[in-house]
């Protein structure tokens, strides 16, 4: 596997990274064995028992303290283990996701009109999501509405822990994107050409933007709203749930009603504080299926 150009030790890449790949690959084919609902019983199961042994969960409470200062000591430890659950259940079924069939029972979807209006409008469109349900399945929105897209990813720092989620997403339709500066150039050219994208909006970027999410300022990630002012391309909210086990909600809202301005920044601020508002209130009604470990706001 070519060595990577970001700066890593020799260690991380001739022993570490190694490691995690291999123990990567093992917990894949294992849980790749088992039933779907095994797999993913089995891995809520993992995620309970050392979830909040893990250093992280620190932050993750303090996330949900912040966020919920009305919550009891006793409902925080409630929402970890249960985000803990969500997270392992989420891990398991990553073998399985190419057998998720939208529209079977594994995946209900809803609001499938909202989606297919960007698919027959002649021009550029846009999908936004968050890290929430199981955001894998997430990315079948491609298939639900058989249409070519580019969705993007945040790429993990080692090779061999990639190779696996890119294993996994053989049943995706469309392309995988790294984030970064190339996968950026991808999605301008591809938008230019009439393309639709999908990405998770909901993670830190330092050289964002300040927009409020749960109360407080956030550094929020502009480039939806950039290309939507730049290219005319429509936003289309996409929000995915955990029903019950292995069982999933992808839910497909209306587009958002854009209104440009003479002042291109008030309008990204404007868009950006529309997108965290929605993405909050999917939070809220299920604040266990968030990813609480980010690093979301200023300590």
């Amino acid at each position: 596997m070519a060595r990577k150009t970001k700066n890593i030790s020799t260690f991380q890449y001739y022993v570490s990274y190694p490691l995690q790949g291999f123990v990567t690959n093992l917990f894949y084919w294992l849980f790749a064995m088992m039933p779907i609902d095994t797999a993913s019983a089995f891995g809520g199961w993992i995620g309970r028992k050392i979830g909040k042994k893990i250093k992280v969960t620190r932050r993750a409470r303090r996330n949900m303290e912040r966020a919920f200062p009305e919550k009891s000591p006793g409902e925080i430890e409630t929402m970890l283990g249960d985000m803990w659950e969500n997270l392992g259940r989420s891990v398991a079924e990553v073998p399985h996701i190419h057998k998720i069939q939208p529209g079977s029972d594994r995946l209900e979807v809803v609001g499938l009109e909202n989606g297919l209006a960007l698919k027959n409008d002649d021009k550029a469109g846009q999908f936004f999501t968050a890290h929430a349900g199981n955001w894998e399945v997430a990315m079948l929105l491609a298939r639900a509405m058989d249409m070519e897209m580019m969705c993007v990813y945040r790429a993990p720092d080692n090779p061999w822990v990639d190779s696996v989620f890119t294993k996994a997403r053989r049943g995706f339709k469309g392309e995988m994107v790294r984030k970064g500066p190339e996968g950026a150039r991808k999605l301008t050219a591809f938008l230019r050409k009439g393309g639709h994208i999908a990405m998770l909006v909901d993670q830190k970027m330092n050289d964002g933007i300040a927009v409020p999410f749960f109360g407080r300022d956030a550094m929020t990630a502009p480039s939806l709203a950039q290309f939507a002012l730049k290219y005319d391309a429509p936003i289309v909210p996409l929000r995915l749930e955990r029903l019950q086990g292995a069982h999933f909600r992808m839910t497909f809202y209306p587009q958002l009603d854009i209104v440009q301005t003479n002042d291109r920044r008030a309008d990204m601020l404007k868009i950006m504080t529309e997108v965290n508002a929605i993405i909050e209130s999917w939070i809220r009604e299920r604040p266990a299926q968030w990813l609480w470990v980010h690093r979301r706001w200023p300590d």
